[in-house]
């Protein structure tokens, strides 16, 4: 569980945001990769699909000559953004107002304002801004996010001068792949770029509590304040959002050259139904939970080694609907088992939004089977 770099949150001044105090956000990855040949910048950036002409792939064969990683960064960078997250101003126990910011990376994927980051990056309330990276700094606002079952947002500001960047098929990187990393690197050097390859595909990772699914893996340095940042590939195309950051692994101190990004196959989808819907339909069960792992079982005498504790239930949600009680240990959604493995919320990922299931649920030492009526969150 200490895995995750972008659980912990870091607290540093930001010599171009002063006088806040500039609370870290997740490592990420900086972006931006083209080929050598010439790009053409009149692309459709409200088209989120790069769809290969016939014969081709858009997976490119590393040739990163100096010149070429240059062009490429020069490509991409004008639709990399900083996302500002200003948090209300507090007052600490000796009377001092304190303010706090955090801070991210994102990039630009509609000419009408339309910017994708990490969900962790706005997920307390606050005023946002975006930074694009010639310094000018507009309003933003929250559009949706995907949270819990992924770590992306989509916010909108105002439009004018915006340079989309396109997608591209992550299906088709290869291990060993150049790909280049873009962002706001600890938290105040916007523009920051490094390059990796692609060191593996369809990874998982579980951030809090959730397993990420068909993540890319790189070696492309990242840190934090980059987190929300495009992963590129040498032909100018986002194959990635970068998202978590490996510094440690159990007993081991360091962790060197780990990196994941969501994959564009899997947040592609969800940003482009965010832009045209307003959201990107989810199931709503009305719970707060806890995945039951080792540490529960010793603290608790549960009665079962996995599943899901039920913390809190919502009066309005389908839960409470069906007879679920705070302290109820879930066991399965219909024929899915809850367990390390499959956790709550990617078990719960598999229905569809208004999908009636049959919930097995472990209750003061019985087996009870109940009916829930999913509805959309």
């Amino acid at each position: 569980m200490g895995l995750q770099e972008d659980s912990s949150r870091r607290q540093r001044p930001l010599a171009w945001l002063l006088p806040f105090l500039i609370v870290g956000v997740v490592a990420g990855t900086i972006s931006g990769v083209i080929v050598g040949v010439v790009v053409d910048r009149s692309r459709s950036g409200s088209d989120l699909a790069s769809q290969p002409q016939d014969g081709e792939t858009s997976a490119v064969r590393p040739d990163p000559s100096g010149q070429q990683i240059a062009e490429t960064v020069a490509f991409v960078l004008p639709s990399v953004v900083t996302v500002v997250n200003r948090q209300p101003e507090r007052t600490d126990e000796v009377g001092r107002i304190i303010g706090s910011i955090a801070v991210g990376s994102g990039f630009i994927v509609d000419e009408r304002g339309y910017i994708v980051t990490n969900e962790h990056v706005i997920h307390e309330p606050g005023r946002l801004t975006v930074v694009l990276s010639t310094g000018e700094e507009r309003e933003a606002e929250l559009v949706s996010h995907d949270a819990p079952f992924t770590d992306l947002a989509v916010l909108k500001i105002a439009p004018g001068g915006l340079t989309p960047i396109r997608f591209g098929d992550s299906d088709q990187l290869q291990l060993g792949q150049t790909v280049i990393a873009a962002g706001t690197a600890l938290f105040e050097y916007r523009n920051s770029v490094t390059v990796g390859v692609v060191s593996g595909l369809q990874r998982r990772w579980l951030r809090l509590g959730v397993f990420t699914e068909d993540l890319i893996q790189t070696d492309a340095a990242v840190n934090a304040g980059n987190s929300g940042g495009p992963l590129v590939t040498l032909n100018g195309e986002v194959v990635g959002i970068t998202t978590n950051v490996v510094r440690r692994l159990g007993s081991i101190d360091t962790v060197l050259g780990v990196a994941f990004a969501i994959s564009s196959k899997t947040m592609e989808p969800i940003i482009q139904s965010i832009i045209d819907q307003g959201e990107f339909p989810r199931p709503y069960f009305g719970i707060d939970h806890q995945n039951i792992d080792l540490e529960l079982v010793r603290q608790a005498n549960l009665g079962v080694n996995e599943g899901a504790l039920v913390t809190r239930v919502f009066s309005s949600g389908p839960a409470a609907a069906a007879g679920i009680l705070a302290g109820d240990i879930l066991l399965s959604l219909d024929e899915t088992e809850i367990t390390d493995a499959t956790p709550f919320i990617n078990a719960l990922s598999g229905f569809g939004i208004d999908q009636t299931i049959e919930v097995k649920v472990w209750r003061s030492g019985r087996l009870v089977a109940l009916t829930v009526e999913l509805t959309p969150r």
